[in-house]
């Protein structure tokens, strides 16, 4: 049986807080980043995320696993969730995932940009030529 799970975490990334939600579906990892500006309390992170949700762009899928733990013993629970605490950041995984979605990102914009020139160049090259007619057309 495959377990579903999804994580937020939101963090200082200078000059802005920044929301990294994770979500493992299926045995693959998908990540979004969110940048919220100013440091966002919680109910403002919740109604973000419930307003928000079918707009997030995720990154494509890496494969992951979760590691599922027996039970813990509450106060191994309660250390755990400490440690977590202090340390802030998020998982290689996820990194990993965003720099893929950052890398696609680069590349849409790349081949966006090329077809963009090669437009305006195709319009100055057909302005050139609509010019040159109409100086032969009094001859």
């Amino acid at each position: 049986m495959q377990k579903n799970e999804s994580r937020l975490t939101v963090l200082y990334d200078e000059p802005f807080w920044v929301g990294v939600y994770e979500r493992f579906y299926e045995g693959e990892l998908e990540v979004c980043k969110v940048s919220f500006g100013a440091e966002p309390k919680d109910s403002e992170v919740y109604e973000y995320f419930l307003n928000n949700f079918n707009d997030l762009s995720f990154s494509p899928a890496i494969k992951a696993e979760i590691k599922s733990r027996p039970d813990i013993n509450p106060k191994r629970m309660r250390r755990e969730i400490s440690k977590q605490l202090e340390t802030r950041g998020v998982g290689t995984k996820s990194q990993q995932a965003l720099k893929l979605q950052q890398e696609e990102g680069k590349l849409a914009r790349k081949v966006i940009s090329k077809q963009r020139r090669e437009d305006e160049k195709q319009f100055k090259f057909e302005l050139r030529q609509q010019k040159q007619k109409e100086k032969h057309k009094g001859r």
